[in-house]
């Protein structure tokens, strides 16, 4: 069994997961770092997919992208299960913690009854670590948590197979080889470039710089064709930036950690001043999710024209953290 597992709290479930579990089979790694050299941030404007009936709003790059992106820049090989039979799915999932391993699992939020009853809703990508089961209950480590929790076989089978959006079909993950080296400058580097092309040079007017301005004059947009709907779009765009996965100015925030260790692992100046840049994007997100939600409970008069200047000057601030880094 691998009751020895020692749990980390994050500050996002899948770049938690990632780095806990890669610590935990000997490659140690900060979330930061992680979530950096899987070039996982984005911003994304996605009204082909609803959640409760409103658009994704994507702060960082679809689920499983983060493990995919450092199993590529690391060179590590890992293992992927998803299952058509829920039972099988769970007694392999019995089987791996047998034999000692520790495992990560996607899962619906909804369905794991260790979150608190205002927090469960239908999201079907919450990533979290399965290290051992004692009777009928699974010991979990989930990094969103401050410590360890315990799940009950039934309600972990209906988050991990749970329908709908992003389904996880029991996926169940684990390393099978670490590499004996690192090239980390040149994994940092492939990494920054690709978060690069995708924040500064992306195809759509919905994703990256430019999806964040769009956002902003979607808010004024909304308000001249539906004011009623106003308030709840804007409740569902703050949600999905301060609660589902730390969000727009959390996302800023662990990326400018990056950044920062990044810069002194490679003694690098242009990296130190972006993640100061970087960090300074994730305060403007921060105020305009302030300013959002005393909007929508009526505790400042709606103005939606200040709502997308915020939101401006969060573009222009990454754009500025962008431009440092694009030389190196």
């Amino acid at each position: 069994m691998s009751n020895d597992y020692q749990h980390r709290q994050s500050a996002h479930c899948e770049s938690g997961v990632i780095s806990g579990m890669l610590s935990h089979y000997g490659l140690s790694l900060s979330e930061p770092m992680a979530f950096g050299l899987a070039g996982a941030l984005a911003f994304a404007y996605i009204p082909l997919i609803k959640l409760s009936g409103m658009p994704l709003i994507a702060y960082r790059m679809p689920p499983r992208s983060i493990i995919k992106g450092i199993q590529k820049r690391l060179g590590i090989k890992m293992v992927y299960q998803t299952f058509r039979n829920q039972k099988k799915g769970m007694a392999e999932l019995d089987k791996m913690l047998q034999q000692g391993k520790v495992v990560g699992l996607q899962t619906s939020v909804f369905w794991l009854p260790y979150f608190p009853k205002d927090m469960r809703f239908h999201f079907n990508a919450h990533n979290l670590i399965a290290y051992d089961k004692i009777d009928n209950e699974y010991l979990i480590s989930d990094p969103v948590f401050e410590t360890v929790t315990r799940c009950e076989e039934n309600a972990l089978q209906k988050a991990r197979f749970a329908k709908g959006a992003l389904a996880a079909k029991g996926l169940m993950y684990y390393p099978e080889q670490l590499p004996d080296t690192i090239d980390y400058d040149a994994a940092i580097r492939s990494a920054v470039r690709a978060n690069y092309r995708s924040m500064m040079n992306a195809p759509l007017p919905i994703i990256g710089i430019r999806g964040i301005r769009y956002l902003g004059k979607n808010i004024i947009k909304t308000e001249k064709k539906n004011s009623a709907r106003l308030p709840l779009y804007l409740s569902h765009i703050v949600r999905m930036q301060e609660e589902i996965g730390t969000g727009g100015a959390g996302f800023r925030f662990i990326y400018g950690s990056f950044l920062q260790e990044a810069g002194e692992l490679l003694n690098n100046n242009q990296l130190r001043d972006a993640s100061s840049q970087m960090t300074e994007a994730g305060d403007e997100w921060r105020m305009f999710a302030l300013q959002a939600s005393k909007m929508c409970k009526g505790r400042k008069p709606m103005d939606t024209i200040q709502l997308a200047d915020h939101l401006n000057n969060c573009a222009d601030k990454e754009t500025i953290a962008w431009k440092t880094l694009k030389n190196f």
